[in-house]
């Protein structure tokens, strides 16, 4: 009788082609995802003179370089002329090799995390791999999902499978309900704060507990998005009838006799009852509010009511963090963080930049104006035609904000969409490294609610006490 096994053991188990050493196996990798940051990839497999071994497995979709202005232009619409090079690149090699590409003209462009859940492309048990630690997002739906490097992604390209070691369990189990104006961000920022940066380091982590199970396929796509910011490699959640729920009819979802065969399948993934892991961790969601980080790393997080904390009393490595963290973000010990105020806000990402972001930044902008430059950039060309079809563009349009083209935007800041040195900004973003968003840019993370709550006030402040 095997022994009850976790729900990434399986998915391991049944990729795993051969074994290397104590920990090592080459997995088969179901999909790589490709965008044009991917460049190196495809120069490393041209100069051998190599093909794509799969390239029905393969997808592509700019989204680190595209401007979210001028998209009606196409690409002559890219104004910089290296990043309409890397994005002219991708649609050259998805012609050449033959994969899916949904490129600038394409009505399914968006951020390649967005868009390989909108159109199915993701499903329960696949390994996914792409260039972009932000990969894990798609564990939401029960996959090994992990970010790779350009020679990684060079040997899945050309044989479609990568060596990996096996890494150890953890199960962050969150019960409670969550209160009003708590969301997913608020819950992922704290399980960062409780376990640090460095916390889920060589582990694969798996989000369980009557709090995750309630979550929207959206909501969970956003906690696993930013456990790459506790250091693992990728989160996971088991797939249930929320997961089912939301791929049935998909493009690439199958159908037919296809798809019952797939669901009977995807019912076998969960954890077995007695798994055991190697960590476990516990989160009481009723004791989480809307939370925001104050310094440059995404476990610098408090709650809204808090106030800048000190480096006095703190171990020496991390007296050192605050102290730097304080100077860049330009922050005296005991300012309430409620009250500061900011030059822009950003709602959008491959974090929260899906359909039920955008609903609950409406729903703050409804009836108000924005108080400093603030911009919207929907995850995907798909989420901007949904909330359009909604009349949210309406309300942002009405409060002042900028309702933009999909892609990156100012999270990776490499499509010019970027801030100021010293500008300070309420983002929905992932991460609040130093320059993240800009040369000497000052970026503070939160949930969609709250950075229109930041935008409509004009500084920091609780959502929940908005009239």
């Amino acid at each position: 009788m095997n022994a009850p096994a976790t729900l990434f053991e399986k998915v391991w188990s049944r990729h795993a082609i051969v074994t290397r050493g104590a920990s090592e196996a080459l997995l088969s990798v179901d999909t790589y995802f490709v965008h044009e940051g991917s460049f190196h990839a495809f120069g490393a497999l041209a100069k051998e003179g190599r093909q794509v071994r799969k390239p029905k497995q393969v997808f592509g979709s700019p989204d680190h370089f595209v401007p979210t202005v001028n998209r009606d232009k196409g690409l002559a619409g890219i104004a910089d002329a290296e990043s309409r090079g890397l994005v002219e690149y991708l649609a050259g090699n998805a012609a050449r090799y033959g994969f899916d590409h949904f490129g600038v003209d394409d009505p399914r462009q968006g951020v390649i995390h967005v868009v390989g859940p909108e159109l199915g492309i993701t499903q329960p048990g696949l390994v996914i791999c792409c260039g972009d630690s932000h990969t894990s997002t798609h564990g939401a739906f029960g996959c090994y999902a992990l970010g790779i490097g350009a020679s990684q992604g060079k040997q899945i390209l050309a044989t479609q499978c990568v060596w990996q070691k096996k890494p150890r369990t953890m199960r962050i189990t969150i019960d409670g309900a969550l209160g009003f104006g708590v969301t997913a961000k608020d819950i992922i920022l704290s399980v960062i704060a409780k376990i640090g940066v460095a916390g889920a380091v060589g582990h694969v982590v798996e989000f369980a507990g009557s709090t995750v199970r309630g979550m929207t396929m959206d909501q969970r796509m956003t906690l696993c998005n930013m456990v790459t910011e506790a250091g693992a490699r990728t989160g996971m959640v088991a797939p249930d009838e929320t997961t089912i729920a939301f791929l049935e009819g998909r493009p690439y979802a199958p159908s037919g006799e296809m798809w019952d065969q797939a669901v009977a399948y995807w019912r076998t993934l969960p954890s077995d009852e007695g798994a055991v892991y190697d960590r476990e961790v516990h989160l009481d969601a009723g004791a989480v509010g809307p939370s925001i980080t104050w310094g440059t790393l995404p476990e610098q997080v408090l709650p809204i009511d808090a106030a800048v904390p000190s480096a006095e009393g703190a171990e020496a490595e991390k007296k050192a963090d605050i102290e730097s963290a304080l100077r860049y973000m330009g922050l005296a010990p005991g300012t309430p963080l409620e009250g500061i105020k900011v030059d822009r806000v950003f709602i959008g990402s491959c974090t929260n930049g899906r359909l039920d972001d955008l609903r609950a930044a409406a729903d703050v902008f409804k009836g108000r104006k924005a108080k400093v430059p603030t911009w919207v950039s929907p995850g995907s060309s798909g989420v901007k035609r949904a909330a359009e079809a909604e009349g949210l563009d309406r309300i942002f349009i009405d409060a002042g904000v900028e309702w933009r083209g999909s892609g990156c935007s100012s999270c990776a800041a490499m499509n010019g969409d970027t801030l100021a040195p010293g500008e300070r900004c309420a983002s929905t973003s992932n991460r609040n490294f130093e320059g993240r968003q800009g040369k000497g840019s000052r970026t503070h993370l939160m949930s969609p609610a709250m950075a229109a709550a930041a935008s409509v006030s004009g500084h920091l402040m609780d959502v929940r006490k908005l009239d």
